[in-house]
């Protein structure tokens, strides 16, 4: 297994107010809007960075996401190592297989693979 993308999830109550100032530090373009949760990138480096307003399924939203080639294999691993989990494996409605795990240091941690 190996991870293939992070993204910081930064809390915010105003996902509009976030984009207007992430827009300022040019990332311009939305990458994703759910309502809850958005995206906004660069156009021309990729650069990103994602704000959460509250986890539309989880009990705890995440500090980050990293995307994983093999989400299945990722959770296995984490209940063999023990670590908690948060939010058991699910296929969520947007086309995301994840998992919650709260690392060592007590943060909350969104591993996540797109379904094929």
């Amino acid at each position: 297994m190996k991870a293939v993308e992070v993204i910081t999830n930064l809390h915010t109550d105003d996902v509009e107010r976030a984009r207007e100032f992430f827009a300022f530090l040019g990332l311009s373009q939305d990458g994703m809007d759910q309502g809850w949760v958005a995206r906004f990138v660069s156009p021309t480096s990729g650069a990103s960075v994602q704000v959460v307003t509250r986890d539309a399924t989880a009990p705890e939203d995440s500090v980050m996401t990293v995307k994983v080639d093999d989400v299945d294999e990722a959770y296995a691993e984490a209940q063999r190592r023990g670590y908690e989990i948060v939010h058991p494996i699910s296929d969520e409605p947007w086309g995301i297989r994840r998992f919650f795990v709260r690392n060592p240091d007590g943060h909350v941690i969104n591993v996540a693979a797109h379904r094929e």
